[in-house]
């Protein structure tokens, strides 16, 4: 089967979410599973091309834009078994990043992705691919299926761009990507795709995730239990309508994990490797107390050290984290939080960590290194995000031993198991209301169950044992691009 995949980042050429990772791992398990697969990516501020072999120009593509047709400089590289297009404009994408800057979103992104839309279709036929399934990833991508359907299906049948159906997948539903109405004569389409129901408008805007829900052949979100949520009342963003209405289109498939760059028993950055064969988690307490001692924090195995990743903003949930974090710090828990994001609550997280010295840290934008040695070191991972739009942070913290604390309708109770509630079974703790008290119960549940050392390590150790790989992940795709092909056939 031949998947091409579009996407506006791709790890480790261009990265600035967790969408990187997932849209760089799953073309490569594709590839291992016997597709033929290529990757189109914006040429943006942030690509390097030092991981791509054999890159090189391959042409020019032309597409349409708001003033008439404008050039895209294409080329080519390869990464292993996968090969990756690069579209570059330099008014459009060179020398910005893939989405916005520090003010915020990029005033034009609707402009930008509509017409590396169109050039990612114009240019099938310019590298002779014709792919059977067109996999577009989140907001940014999501105007493609739209452009497909009004610009090659209905007006030129024989390009191959016509003859490929398209999968939607869905990373982050928070992230919708919205425009004033007024676009759409400027991007040449018409005011009939204006409409609620089968339509791109949601609240009297032009929102893109929507587009691709509407217009792609097949949707995919990152899990089953996040396939049904999404369609409940005030669970979808404002686009619960339009799941129920694709129900049978939607798909939920749970990301996995690449455990060639995230394994303890071979982590090449971790002071000892270990493994869930380790039962005595002897190799996990020489990464803790090595953490313990790097940082200058309080030592002793007694102490339980809960670890956070990630933006420091309201979406991370680290707002009510600071709002509970001085209580947690006095009844005994170390916290090291690594992110970077808005001024204000990392200037609140300094002054807690100004206050308990030994027991927080509260460590400067993201250090790759040290995030290996930090989830190696971590009894706790905390995830209190409102909304998680993917299962890979949590799934990599419990291969590490981390035990995940996450709040229990953000998206993560498919893979965690509330020990709260499964004792036998739990693998981790759920906190039930999205507030600073709710997740504290949660902290303090887990602080508790850590005194029993005993069933501390069982817990561990059912969290290391999880299979999240690609492997199994790449075979439910395969299933579900005979979805797209079934309908596209149709």
């Amino acid at each position: 089967m031949k998947v091409a995949f579009v996407t506006p980042e791709f790890d480790p050429l261009v990265r600035r979410t967790p969408l990187a990772e997932v849209a760089a791992a799953l073309p490569r398990a594709m590839a291992e599973a016997g597709c033929e697969v290529a990757v189109f990516l914006p040429w943006t501020a942030l690509f390097s091309s030092d991981k791509l072999e054999d890159f090189g120009p391959v042409g020019i593509v032309n597409a349409q834009d708001i003033d008439g047709r404008t050039s895209f400089r294409l080329h080519r590289g390869r990464i292993g078994k996968v090969t990756v297009y690069l579209f570059g404009h330099p008014q459009l994408f060179e020398g910005r990043n893939p989405y916005g800057g520090d003010d915020g979103p990029y005033t034009d992104n609707w402009r930008r992705y509509t017409v590396f839309a169109r050039a990612v279709l114009e240019s099938l036929s310019t590298i002779s691919f014709e792919p059977e399934v067109i996999h577009c990833f989140d907001w940014a991508t999501g105007i493609l299926p739209l452009v497909q359907q009004l610009e090659f299906l209905d007006k030129r049948p024989d390009h191959p761009a016509s003859k490929a159906g398209t999968y939607f997948q869905i990373h982050n539903i928070a992230m919708q990507g919205t425009f004033e109405r007024e676009i759409l004569p400027r991007l040449g389409l018409p005011y009939r795709v204006f409409q609620s129901i089968g339509g791109l408008e949601v609240a009297g805007k032009v929102n893109f995730l929507k587009a691709g829900t509407e217009f792609a052949t097949v949707i995919g979100t990152h899990s089953p239990g996040h396939a049904e949520r999404i369609q409940q009342q005030d669970r979808g963003y404002g686009l619960e309508d339009a799941f129920r209405r694709r129900s049978k289109e939607l798909v939920g498939i749970s990301n996995g994990i690449d455990y060639s760059a995230w394994d303890p028993a071979t982590d090449p950055a971790l002071p000892r490797n270990f493994s869930e064969k380790d039962k005595t988690l002897a190799g996990k307490a020489k990464c803790k107390t090595t953490l313990q001692g790097l940082l200058k924090l309080e030592p002793g195995a007694r102490t339980p050290l809960a670890a956070m990743l990630g933006r420091f903003d309201a979406d991370s949930g680290t707002e009510i984290l600071a709002e509970i974090l001085t209580t947690a710090l006095e009844r005994g828990v170390e916290c090291v939080l690594m992110g970077s994001g808005r001024p204000d609550i990392h200037d609140r997280l300094k002054t807690i960590q100004t206050t308990f010295f030994s027991r927080c840290r509260v460590l400067e934008g993201y250090q790759a290194a040290l995030a290996h040695q930090l989830l190696g070191a971590a009894d706790m991972l905390l995830l209190p995000a409102h909304y998680n739009p993917g299962n890979a942070l949590c799934a990599i913290g419990m291969r590490y031993g981390a035990v995940p604390i996450v709040y229990g309708s953000g998206g993560l109770e498919d893979y965690v198991v509330d020990c709260q509630k499964n004792a036998r079974s739990g693998t981790g703790f759920h906190f039930s209301s999205y507030t600073g008290e709710s997740l504290l119960d949660g902290v303090e549940a887990a602080r508790k169950l850590y005194k029993s050392q005993d069933n501390w390590k069982q817990i561990t150790g059912r969290c290391m044992r999880q299979d999240f790989s690609w492997n199994a992940t790449a075979q439910e795709y395969l299933k579900a691009y005979r979805r797209v092909t079934r309908r596209t056939k149709r």
